[in-house]
């Protein structure tokens, strides 16, 4: 079900007293939803409900649920929708647990963003060479995020883990897919940044995080990357 809404914001904010029971009446329907926050809207009775990946809408009463569908201002054509979802997903940087991944230092490394990776990720190998091998003076932080679809993925990601050089295991496996010849048996971090990037809702490979929070999923090109490390985008 797709529904799309155009309206533009002009009815004020109402206090969020009904938030709570609107909560216990979706849990009461649908007790498995992953519900991070709900929000009254400034439009019409709308409530925003905030699935951790993505944004459904309803009313207080809950009679109907708006789902895939967007909330657009007909006269700037900016969609709410997506910018209150940028706004939610972002990620506070300074609590990611940057011991538990491989870090890429380049240059003076000033510039620093953390990526979930897969090591059989097509999208992961291309954002390695034609994207972070053309960028400099920055830090990468590396998470290793394999995913079920690469069964094979675990176990090459624990073997460059355990790796003396770890940064250069992680390169030569990205880059020329040349695998250390350990057996990946000592201790990884690996299920426990399975568990984050779930937490954070983070489903795809790679995503980028930038400093201030901010998730770029798929395998963006060097400029796009340089402008918003250079702040050409908020």
């Amino acid at each position: 079900m797709k529904i799309i809404i155009l309206l533009l914001i002009t009815i004020p904010s109402f206090v969020f007293s009904n938030a709570d029971q609107l909560k216990e009446k979706i849990i009461k329907s649908y007790p498995n939803l992953p519900i991070k926050s709900i929000k009254k809207t400034n439009y019409n009775d709308l409530y925003e409900i905030f699935l951790g990946d993505q944004i459904i809408y309803s009313d207080e009463s809950f009679s109907f649920l708006i789902i895939e569908g967007r909330v657009v201002n007909p006269q700037t054509k900016i969609d709410l929708t997506a910018d209150r979802l940028e706004e939610l997903t972002r990620i506070n940087f300074s609590s990611l647990p940057l011991d538990k991944a491989i870090k890429i230092k380049k240059g003076s490394g000033e510039r620093i963003i953390a990526v979930f990776s897969d090591i059989d990720c097509p999208f992961c190998r291309k954002l390695e060479k034609e994207t972070i091998a053309k960028i400099d003076n920055i830090t990468v932080y590396n998470f290793l995020f394999p995913l079920a679809i690469h069964p094979k993925a675990e176990t090459k990601s624990a073997k460059v883990w355990c790796s003396k050089n770890r940064s250069e295991a992680w390169t030569n496996a990205m880059v020329s897919n040349k695998m250390p010849k350990n057996k990946g048996d000592c201790d990884t971090p690996i299920q426990e940044t399975i568990g984050l990037a779930k937490n954070l809702g983070i489903s795809s490979t790679p995503t980028i995080i930038l400093p201030n929070g901010k998730r770029l999923p798929g395998a963006i090109s060097a400029d796009e990357l340089e402008k918003y490390l250079s702040g050409f985008y908020d």
